[in-house]
């Protein structure tokens, strides 16, 4: 069956910032098979036809989230990052089973397509469960299964195994990688054998970088190189690898990921809240390193709303530079669409163009946020500066609808918050 969907404008979500105006797109069997405007559209005898009045944008993918912590939204506020992953998470998630895990992740992803954001990667524990979670919404995710050094989740070498266990049940929908949590938290060798095993299964292999000024400052000090280099050094680098933040990158770090064409998850929000710093965007997409918006957890964010971290992206990367021109609002909305798969290494997801899935949100334009328009890319424009995903209407995954009218198809969104309120409440020994 067919579907064409009729739409104000199409944003295609490439770096050039593409609006095609009066739009058609068809989608056949989860894919977009054409896209352009009206006037040009070839003949759809039999389609179904969906008219939507405002704009269709492409699901936005989130390179970098702990969504189940939404089960700690709030708590810890005002710690510094060290303080409130030992003092608050940790001890928290030692008590997590792995329903919660589940139940939590399963609000979070309808919460995410409710924002425009159909894709996510998933460092956390419990990956079957969080995918069951995604199968469950019908969003996607790449599940990467966390590699830590905590109480209760079993050796780096059985969670390695998993690891590598899980991969030969992705699809095009749950993807699992391997998430070790940072080069402080986990020995060198065992980030050097969770390269080799990504690198051979093809796994994206996603790990926290130089999120803190003084993280790396005991490798420093042993090693006498950053945590970049050394990365480089102990190959762990090469293959699908994304480093996430990345916030304290000298010249020559920014040269060895550029060098190893490793991605980053760039988390304007967290970093802020956590008084983290701010990343080198604009130094890293001149260098031509790839770049995708994250959200990171929602207990470090404190939600999960890309929208909110295009804007703040932009605003901060004109800041540091002090020039209005360092982020375009087109790139700006590339680094969460185009631009955050080519970071995962997705080019089947992440913009409105023949042959990608079809993932698609539909923005309601009816609204004084989207006046006045005297061209098509002022629309874009509006997206970025005026708007958000309150204005998010509907969201398509794989031509399936997921949300209509700002409500989840697939799941009681309700219940969820209930038992989300239960089980973070029994986390916190309440």
């Amino acid at each position: 069956m067919v579907q064409r969907f009729t739409a104000r404008a199409v944003v295609v979500g490439d770096r050039a910032g593409t609006v095609v105006p009066d739009a058609v797109l068809d989608v056949e069997d989860g894919l977009i098979r054409w896209v352009g405007p009206a006037a040009d559209a070839p003949p759809a005898e039999g389609a179904e036809v969906i008219r939507l009045p405002g704009v269709l944008t492409p699901g936005m993918v989130n390179t970098h989230a702990h969504s189940p912590m939404v089960l700690f939204r709030g708590q810890g506020e005002g710690l510094p990052l060290d303080r409130w992953l030992r003092e608050v998470m940790w001890p928290r998630e030692a008590r997590l089973t792995p329903e919660d895990v589940e139940v939590a992740m399963t609000a979070a992803s309808a919460e995410m397509l409710r924002h425009g954001a159909t894709t996510s990667v998933e460092m956390y524990f419990h990956p079957e469960r969080i995918a069951a979670a995604v199968r469950v919404t019908g969003a996607r995710a790449v599940v990467a299964n966390p590699l830590i050094g905590l109480p209760g989740f079993g050796t780096f070498d059985e969670q390695l195994a998993t690891a590598v266990r899980l991969a030969a049940d992705g699809d095009d929908q749950v993807e699992y990688g391997i998430g070790p949590h940072a080069a402080y938290t986990v020995p060198l060798p065992v980030l050097a054998q969770a390269a080799a095993a990504a690198r051979e299964q093809d796994l994206l292999l996603t790990v926290h970088v130089a999120e803190t000024a003084t993280e790396g400052d005991e490798l420093l000090a042993t090693h006498g190189v950053s945590v970049p280099r050394l990365l480089a050094a102990h190959d762990v680098l090469g293959g699908r690898v994304l480093g996430a933040h990345c916030v304290h990158m000298d010249d020559g770090d920014l040269e060895v990921w550029r060098e190893y064409d490793v991605a980053v998850a760039h988390c304007p929000s967290s970093n802020a809240k956590l008084a983290s710093g701010t990343a080198r965007l604009r130094d890293m997409l001149d260098l031509g390193i790839r770049v995708g918006m994250g959200t990171d957890g929602p207990a470090s964010n404190d939600n999960l709303d890309l929208f909110e971290d295009v804007r703040l992206a932009a605003q901060l990367a004109r800041l540091r530079e002090r020039d209005a021109t360092a982020l375009t609002a087109a790139e700006a909305f590339w680094l969460a669409t185009g631009g955050a798969a080519a970071a995962i290494g997705r080019a089947d997801l992440g913009q409105l163009t023949a042959g990608r899935r079809a993932d698609l949100v539909h923005v309601d334009t009816e609204d004084i946020a989207f006046v006045p328009v005297g061209d098509e890319t002022d629309l874009l424009t509006h997206l970025v500066w005026s708007v958000g995903s309150r204005h998010v209407r509907d969201t398509w995954v794989a031509g399936r609808r997921v949300v209509a009218d700002g409500t989840s198809t697939t799941v009681d969104e309700a219940a969820l918050r209930a038992d989300v309120q239960t089980r973070a409440l029994r986390l916190a020994g309440r």
